[in-house]
């Protein structure tokens, strides 16, 4: 039986690892060299340093003093005529290594002097032969991966080892992506030093491997994985570390999953809460809520409702002093659910704050407005009651205010009548 061709081999990363651009991991359009010798795609290694004003290379973290891109036509022509020869012959799948060069080259890893090479070629086979994941997994591959990423928490670990572990951690990611029962894979991966090597990889490594990292914790946090080893030994570090992946702008998939990984772990109990809210968090989301995008709205306002249910988290996002006007302005304009949580928020706020300076907030970036237009929704709900109390808690002390609309006025007054 014929393999089913896929739609999109771009969409799916199914292409030469040399393709692809470090930072985005999508394959490059134009692909430029900087002087680390690294190749990226132009728009986002000028974003990385021009934006960001990051002075190191992505994927060695080296310093650099020249910030000069020089174009690699070579690999430009080698782009486009694969990209060619892929819609020429989509009949036909490219040929798969043998069994044997495979094998070989597994118990070959561990004692080669060059490891990085060696696991880049086994990342190359994996990504471009779907039939040798099945080799890999029982010629013990798995574990031997597991193995190379765990030695960056060696004493004697270098940068060589960082480099292998972070290879490594490329090839489980793909192996994951094709697996239909990662439980094996997973449990490997969630053991303490898998974990506490995979932080470290967040802090310290490449833009691709941060990636590999988070989204591997990603499918962890979906088998409701105990954080509460890695936050006692890496909790700061770690917090801060994916609260600025989920601030990267140019991979969203690895910005998605840091918030939802963040979702996860603050929901299993307070002490984490307590612990993102030091790193900064709260200040952290309030500044990614203005120009984000409807899922990744819903993930933030989750976090924030999550760090607002604790008196530190409500005293931090007062203090930002455009917590207020960040979530009122989501409200009635990205989707219910950003609606919904926007009002448990401000309820939490002002349940726990009542204080001239929130009333005032309120009134000023129009989440007044918003909370009477809410009233207008037909039948009751948990939401809708909570709107209730809010404007029944402040109602007096908006009035007081010479800027509030007269045609709220009524309003206010028929909520006390009504309700």
């Amino acid at each position: 039986m014929e393999k089913k061709e896929k739609n999109n081999p771009h969409q799916t990363m199914d292409f030469p690892q040399d393709f692809r651009c470090p930072i985005s991991m999508e394959i490059m359009k134009e692909p430029v060299t900087i002087s680390t010798g690294f190749t990226y795609e132009r728009k986002n290694i000028e974003k990385w340093f021009f934006t960001y004003k990051k002075t190191t290379c992505p994927t060695t973290m080296q310093v650099i003093h020249n910030f000069d891109t020089t174009p690699n036509h070579t690999l430009k022509r080698l782009i486009l005529a694969w990209q060619n020869s892929l819609s020429q012959s989509s009949s036909s799948p490219l040929p798969s290594p043998k069994h044997d060069e495979l094998v070989s080259l597994l118990n070959t890893i561990e004692s080669t002097p060059f490891k990085v090479s060696s696991l880049k070629k086994l990342r190359s086979i994996v990504e471009t032969d779907d039939e040798m994941h099945d080799h890999v997994k029982k010629s013990g591959g798995v574990e031997l991966l597991v193995r190379i990423v765990i030695q960056i928490l060696s004493e004697t670990s270098d940068f060589i080892a960082f480099r292998a572990s972070e290879e490594a951690l490329g090839v489980l990611h793909h192996l994951l992506l094709s697996e239909e029962d990662e439980t094996k894979t997973i449990q490997l991966l969630s053991k303490p030093e898998s974990v506490k090597s995979m932080a470290l990889m967040l802090q310290r490594g490449s833009a691709e491997a941060r990636f590999y990292a988070i989204s591997i914790f990603q499918k962890m946090a979906k088998t409701d994985y105990n954080w509460s080893f890695v936050l006692k030994d890496q909790g700061m570090d770690l917090f801060k570390s994916m609260l600025e992946l989920a601030s990267d702008e140019i991979c969203t998939k690895a910005s998605s999953c840091s918030l939802q990984v963040l979702i996860e772990i603050l929901s299993s109990s307070k002490k984490s809460r307590l612990k993102a809210i030091e790193a900064g968090a709260i200040c952290v989301l309030i500044d990614l809520l203005p120009d984000s995008n409807r899922s990744k709205c819903e993930k933030i306002m989750q976090l924030i409702k999550l760090l607002c249910e604790c008196a530190e988290g409500r005293l931090a996002f007062i203090e930002h002093g455009l917590g207020i006007a960040a979530v009122s302005k989501k409200m009635l304009h990205v989707s219910d659910v950003a609606t919904k949580i926007g009002v448990k928020i401000l309820w939490l706020i002002c349940s726990f704050h009542h204080t001239e300076r929130v009333v005032e907030e309120m009134l000023m970036f129009g989440a007044v407005k918003k909370l009477v237009a809410l009233l207008h929704i037909g039948g009751r709900s948990s939401t809708k009651n909570k709107v209730v109390k809010i404007l029944k808690l402040n109602g007096n002390s908006w009035r007081r205010y010479p800027c509030f609309p007269s045609e709220l006025r009524k309003y206010l007054g028929l909520v006390n009548d009504s309700y």
